[in-house]
């Protein structure tokens, strides 16, 4: 187990002092350093991991540099990114999630975000893992903390007969996030944590909002509107 510095302990101590009884979490980026959907859309591509056709691999290339440029919406790339696998048997794709995810991402997860939610878990806090990448890897994702697969709210579609549809349930992404938390909480959250401008909207909606590793628009907006920011140890330094 990785021991944590004071101010890691300090972070942790001061969500668990606000005895919350359900919490949001962000995953890429917040959870760990980097993003593993957009990191598993590269990897799957490649031709030693192809999972799907080539002619679909051509198409997501481009479509994703069309996304790049300004010119696919976010959620619609989000959501491409998971219809894409459709014809494909769920337990194939979910076992490639499993991989990369421990082989390419599992080493990034900040210690104190593992020990948060693992704490927040034992304290009773309902907890939820909130993404809009795709829900294979966000299930991958969630082993490491614990989280249980009915607690996800991830980019997903539906599956017939284990194999993946093209029918898309949610795309958890800036609005769409309180639409999914609402869909499943019955109270209001009491807390949140993000550091896209894609979670604005869920950190709006929570009690407490936490700014996790924020890029510098969420940033912005988290000191205007007085949210606590915090920038983990692993890559950056203190709380504010």
């Amino acid at each position: 187990m990785t021991r944590l510095t004071p101010l890691q302990t300090e972070f942790i101590e001061s969500v668990l002092r606000l005895k919350p009884l359900s919490a949001a979490f962000d995953c890429d980026g917040t959870l760990w350093s980097g993003d593993a959907g957009e990191g598993f859309f590269s990897w799957e591509l490649e031709l030693e991991q192809r999972l799907v056709p080539a002619e679909i691999a051509h198409w997501a290339r481009s479509r994703y540099a069309d996304y790049k440029a300004g010119q696919v919406a976010e959620e619609v790339m989000c959501g491409e990114m998971v219809t894409m696998h459709r014809g494909l048997r769920e337990e194939i794709v979910q076992q490639a999630c499993d991989t990369y995810f421990a082989q390419a991402v599992g080493a990034n997860i900040f210690p104190e975000m593992r020990e948060l939610v693992e704490r927040l878990r034992l304290s009773g806090c309902d907890v939820w893992a909130v993404s809009s990448s795709n829900q294979w890897i966000i299930g991958s994702a969630m082993r490491f903390f614990g989280i249980p697969h009915d607690r996800i709210l991830a980019a997903e579609v539906a599956i017939e007969n284990g194999i993946i549809s093209d029918r898309l349930i949610r795309v958890p992404s800036g609005p769409g996030k309180p639409e999914a938390i609402r869909s499943v909480l019955k109270s209001a959250l009491d807390c949140a944590f993000g550091n896209a401008i894609w979670d604005r909207e869920m950190l709006a909606m929570s009690g407490h909002a936490f700014a996790v590793n924020p890029n510098p628009d969420l940033k912005e907006i988290a000191i205007a509107n007085g949210w606590t920011v915090y920038q983990p140890e692993a890559s950056g330094a203190g709380a504010r």
